[in-house]
């Protein structure tokens, strides 16, 4: 866990204490509300005297919740509507449901029934791999709510806020995050979770300082005042004036950035940085347009697919990259073809049971059985791209071999697209970057699953959250290796993980040889700021101390000391 403190920080050594994870650079001060405790089942709950009146509330329950969810996801911003839709999905899942039922019908209370039957579905998804791993948090919150209804009593939730807060829980379901009253909650601090958890997830989206893994976060008294860094993820209980004016000085400074500089991204000397969006559905697109963003540099097309029972048609799949495309007008659009398989399971294209997801049939490697999924794919963004001006290049997930990456340019070239890249999310990848960028036009780093795999550490293993921290040296080497490669050949490298949204971080993706950077857009403006005051000298200079330090940490402090105080202050 992070233990590095600010400097203001260390004024107070006498003030308690928290370290956790950082998400982002945000910092706040607010007075601490805990999410309410959820209803449990009552201990040794009866059968029900009545199965079948007891069957239909349990059904009432369940759609009630799914229908509330899918409410909230219609006046949700676009990153977190996605997935309250797909949290809906769980309320409605029959086999759930049935579940239950089977339950009641053999003597067990309703409450109970659901809990019971939520646990053993949950078992099955954190066996399943990362990607339905992360979803047992959305489970559980769907059966909260579920058996608060059956039990006639509250959802779990917060109170009606009056002041700036900083929400406290154990951790965060996204129905929750998405319910947050923005002009009050200032920041959101959680014992469980990790930095790719989907409550780190919408809090970037929604600009929120965020500290996940906090140990003892429950502990803090409810409407204690704290102070929140996530940039050196510290939670400061009853911070003394010095530290809350550092706080609140970066919080503004963080403000005015939005308007501090626009444009295309540059260096200081004037070098070009493509500052690009993160988006995964229609919406997000056709939001991020309106930002002051260059293009899109990941396109998660795989959000058609996840929840469809049948395989979208090219038609549909048409009609939706039509839309993206035309909101990005004559812009760059990056399209990532299907990242599904094994831990990212299709109802139309079942896979086999595998011990390790993360390491089978995923991404590409989904096309060996499924050859007509990518074509079909590939066909319509070409329509989509034809109907349309913008300039659209497309990249395939998980490649790991020079032939791959020969045979997925070989396929996109077919279907009349100009522009095929790849990404580097396989240590092997970016160890054979000089061969591969030899065939693809562009490759793009997927930070995420690169430091998973090279840090061999589970994405939800949160006890090893500082092992997946994109400032390991040894992922900073991989990162160098492709960088390197794309500078020989003079072809574009870019970083589509949400590492591109640490300013400092950016600095030194910059100084290994990174073209573009694309994030969540709100993160856009601190990124463009901190280039347009530093060199490509100063960023390779970054670079060369980050990947000579021992660890993260080390890594970090040493680029902190080289970078603008200005930029830091502001960060």
């Amino acid at each position: 866990m992070a233990t590095t403190t600010s400097k203001a920080a260390k004024s107070s050594t006498a003030t308690p204490t928290l370290t956790g994870i950082g998400v982002g650079r945000g910092s706040a001060v607010g007075s601490v509300v805990k999410l309410a405790a959820a209803a449990k089942a009552p201990v040794d709950e009866p059968a029900a005297a009545d199965t079948a009146a007891a069957d239909a509330l349990v059904r009432s329950s369940f759609q009630y919740v799914a229908t509330n969810l899918r409410v909230r996801a219609a006046a949700a911003q676009a990153a977190t509507a996605a997935v309250l839709e797909a949290t809906s999905l769980m309320a409605q899942d029959p086999g759930l449901i049935a579940d239950v039922e089977r339950r009641i019908k053999a003597g067990t209370g309703p409450a109970t029934a659901v809990d019971q039957a939520v646990e053993g579905f949950c078992k099955i998804l954190e066996a399943s791999g990362p990607y339905l791993a992360e979803r047992v948090t959305d489970l559980r919150d769907v059966r909260d709510r579920i058996v608060a209804h059956v039990l006639g009593v509250p959802e779990p939730g917060l109170p009606e806020l009056r002041k700036p807060t900083i929400v406290v829980a154990t951790d965060l379901a996204p129905a929750d995050t998405a319910s947050l009253d923005l002009e009050h909650v200032v920041g959101i601090v959680t014992e469980l979770g990790g930095p790719t958890s989907h409550t780190a997830i919408i809090a970037a989206q929604l600009d929120l300082p965020c500290l996940v893994r906090v140990d003892g976060a429950m502990t803090l008294a409810e409407d204690a005042t704290i102070a929140i860094d996530a940039a050196h993820g510290t939670v400061v209980v009853d911070p003394d004036d010095t530290l809350r004016e550092a706080i609140l000085s970066r919080a503004k400074a963080r403000a005015a950035l939005k308007t501090a500089t626009g444009g295309a991204g540059r260096t200081k000397g004037g070098q070009s940085v493509q500052l690009l969006a993160n988006i995964g559905a229609v919406e997000d697109a056709e939001r991020a347009a309106k930002e002051d963003v260059e293009g899109v540099g990941l396109f998660r097309t795989e959000v058609l697919f996840l929840d469809a029972a049948t395989a979208p048609t090219v038609a549909d799949q048409v009609t939706a990259y039509t839309k993206v495309f035309k909101a990005f007008g004559d812009r760059k659009v990056v399209v990532r073809t299907l990242d599904a398989g094994a831990d990212k399971p299709l109802a139309f294209a079942p896979s086999e049971e595998e011990e390790n997801p993360a390491l089978g049939v995923r991404g590409l490697r989904m096309d060996r059985r499924f050859p007509q999924l990518l074509d079909d794919q590939l066909e319509a963004i070409a329509q989509a791209a034809k109907a349309t001006t913008a300039k659209v290049w497309v990249m395939a997930p998980m490649v790991s071999t020079v032939h791959e990456a020969r045979a997925f340019v070989q396929r996109v070239r077919s279907h009349g697209l100009p522009v095929a890249g790849m990404m580097v999310e396989v240590p092997a990848a970016a160890l054979r970057a000089r061969h591969m960028m030899d065939i693809v036009d562009f490759a793009s780093i997927g930070t995420n699953d690169l430091t998973q795999y090279a840090m061999a550490t589970d994405r939800m293993a949160g006890e090893l959250a500082e092992l997946l921290d994109p400032w390991q040296p040894a992922v900073l080497d991989l990162i160098a290796a492709a960088g390197a490669a794309g500078k020989a050949v003079g072809k574009p490298v870019g970083v589509c993980g949400e590492a591109a949204r640490d300013p400092l971080l950016a600095l030194v993706l910059v100084g290994l040889g990174i073209t573009s950077l694309s994030m969540a857009p709100a993160g856009v403006p601190a990124v463009r700021f901190a280039l347009s005051r530093t060199d490509i000298e100063t960023c390779e200079a970054m670079a060369a101390a980050a990947r000579n330090a021992e660890d993260a940490a080390a890594g970090r402090a040493a680029v902190e000391k080289l970078v603008d105080p200005e930029v830091l202050l502001a960060l």
